[in-house]
């Protein structure tokens, strides 16, 4: 691929000496600039729909260390909200949604096509960056994906079993596959205007799709990823979309295959080495350092980030983290984690 971009060259399949490098939660609460500017801003969502101010954030952690990628500041809630569910977030404890349980909560949802006049300074944020960022530097942008997004929409809060959500499965799983398409075609919808945009690739974080087991995780987690990847490949067929099936295990593996996207992103409960022999087979993965060694620094810090980048060397790989960066995280880690993957 004739690009600069080193993050783009690798989701085409190369093999780079060292890995591009980007962080989940790289703009975020570790950043004493990012906090200034969300004290300027108000509130986090706010921030959300500030394109000036939420470029800035998204920029922030570009100026401080160079990453290769920026990805989108926003929040996966964004597109509930959208479809016409309140959202706030309370402090300290996170986000709050109007719930959707039942026949009436879903018919008043708004349709797909409704949903831009609300997304629109995302989208705003997003043609911002491409005239801010380089030429070297690929700009990401994201969204939920279906049955992560329908689990907050059910509980009306993240939850630590996601039981709500498995529950109205079991119990009314008309409403809930209703739910879970209209979710999807409105990430369709939302990514493809991410594209337009400018974002170089999409990523779609299926955070709780760990909870889905056995042929639940084909119908809900796998089956919409795939429903997303080939609408999204139509309209845009250069487009990469990285996969990101939090906690899937051995679900990893064939999961780049069954869905169409170009990445698999790993996260740090599966060994590098047999996410190599295993997922890698298949292309590029992403991943996958603990997040708290971005807390605790030190040597087993650098001797995991080495070993992670030697596992994945056979093969295109971008170094990230396995889930994102924490607020308590000290931001001479991170720095530390980026000259250990440069220097080897």
């Amino acid at each position: 691929m004739a690009t600069n971009k080193k993050m783009m060259r690798t989701l085409a399949g190369e093999v780079l000496e060292t890995p591009p490098i980007w962080m989940m939660r790289q703009a975020g609460r570790y950043l004493p600039e990012y906090r200034a500017t969300r004290a300027k801003a108000g509130d986090f969502l706010s921030l959300c729909y500030n394109s000036d101010l939420a470029a800035e954030v998204t920029l922030q952690p570009i100026r401080r260390y160079g990453f290769d990628a920026a990805i989108l500041f926003a929040d996966i809630l964004l597109v509930p909200q959208a479809l016409g569910a309140d959202l706030w977030f309370v402090t300290g404890e996170g986000p709050r949604l109007s719930t959707i349980t039942t026949q009436g909560d879903f018919d008043a949802l708004k349709s797909v096509t409704d949903i831009h006049d609300t997304l629109a300074p995302i989208y705003e944020t997003l043609r911002i960056l491409t005239g801010e960022l380089s030429d070297e530097t690929t700009l990401i942008g994201f969204a939920g994906a279906p049955w992560t997004v329908a689990t907050y929409m059910i509980a009306g809060r993240g939850t630590p079993d996601q039981a709500p959500a498995h529950t109205l499965r079991q119990e009314n799983t008309a409403l809930f596959e209703a739910l879970l398409e209209r979710i999807t075609l409105a990430t369709i919808d939302y990514l493809s205007m991410q594209i337009e945009a400018g974002a170089d690739v999409v990523k779609l974080f299926d955070s709780w799709a760990g909870s889905l087991k056995g042929a639940d995780f084909e119908k809900y987690a796998l089956k919409p990823c795939r429903q997303i990847t080939a609408a999204l490949k139509d309209r845009h067929p250069t487009t990469p979309i990285i996969g990101f099936p939090r906690e899937a295990g051995e679900k990893y593996v064939g999961f780049a295959k069954a869905t169409g996207v170009d990445c698999v992103a790993l996260d740090n409960s599966v060994d590098p080495v047999w996410a190599a022999k295993n997922v890698q087979v298949d292309g590029c993965v992403q991943g996958n350092l603990a997040s708290r060694h971005m807390v605790t620094g030190g040597q087993a810090l650098i001797d995991d980030t080495r070993a992670i980048v030697q596992a994945f060397s056979a093969g295109p790989h971008i170094f990230n983290l396995g889930h994102g960066i924490t607020p308590d995280a000290d931001p001479e880690n991170v720095q530390l984690m980026i000259d250990t993957v440069r220097e080897g």
